[in-house]
């Protein structure tokens, strides 16, 4: 087996090891990361939690101060287990951040806690089967990273431009393009760690995280929209 995922990565047996072990850690981390994402998650909706909600644009300003700050600090600090605490951290925060629109779900929507559950068990499918396609694909996913960010830009420029145009169309049609990208961006990112791109698991796990956050985050608006019964 051994020999064969060598003649496929083109690579010795201690470096498909060290990979290997990145991606197994990235796992269990990201894993993890859901706890303190979920009780964030439950923090707010219990506190009533909001964040600069008469001014979406201060908010939103806010929120990437506070986000490129954990950024800086996981990067400075992934090669200790300091990285892992800040990255918990950042999760906790993100938790915090989407309390406020499942607290709209499960006041407004009868179904709220189901479209919850479907969202998901949606974004670990979605997760399940880029993750599957980017370990056994032969296929070199890397030149699709310049794609991926550019669709990643259109979408802040038009979620910024809606903020003050309240287009409802508009919201749906970045959802179904984010949740387009950021799988994509799943595929990019997983084989990142299969082929030796990226070689740290905190650095992998904080991408992943994103990824997935942004997908389960897309989806519930989705979902709302489509499926959700108003009280």
């Amino acid at each position: 087996m051994n020999q064969n995922l060598q003649q496929t990565y083109g690579v010795g047996s201690d470096s498909l090891i060290a990979r290997h072990r990145v991606l197994r850690n990235t796992y269990w981390l990201l894993a993890i990361s859901m706890i303190p994402t979920i009780l964030g998650a439950w923090l707010g909706v219990q506190m009533g939690f909001s964040f600069f909600q008469g001014s979406p644009l201060i908010s939103f300003v806010v929120f990437l101060a506070v986000a490129f700050g954990f950024f800086y600090a996981i990067e400075k600090t992934k090669n200790s287990g300091v990285g892992v605490l800040f990255l918990l951290g950042f999760t906790f925060f993100m938790g915090l951040m989407l309390s406020r629109m499942i607290g709209v779900l499960l006041r407004s929507y009868s179904n709220g806690a189901e479209l919850i559950m479907i969202a998901f068990g949606g974004t670990a499918l979605i997760m399940g089967v880029m993750a599957t396609v980017a370990t056994v694909s032969k296929r070199d996913f890397s030149g699709m990273g310049k794609w991926l960010f550019a669709g990643l830009l259109v979408i802040i420029v038009a979620s910024l431009l809606n903020v003050f145009m309240h287009i409802p169309a508009l919201y749906l049609v970045i959802s179904i393009v984010a949740i387009a990208i950021f799988s994509g961006y799943i595929l990019f990112d997983v084989q990142q760690i299969i082929n030796g791109g990226q070689t740290n698991y905190i650095s992998a796990t904080l991408s992943i995280y994103l990824d997935v956050y942004n997908i389960f985050v897309n989806l519930l608006r989705l979902l709302s929209y489509f499926g959700g019964n108003r009280n």
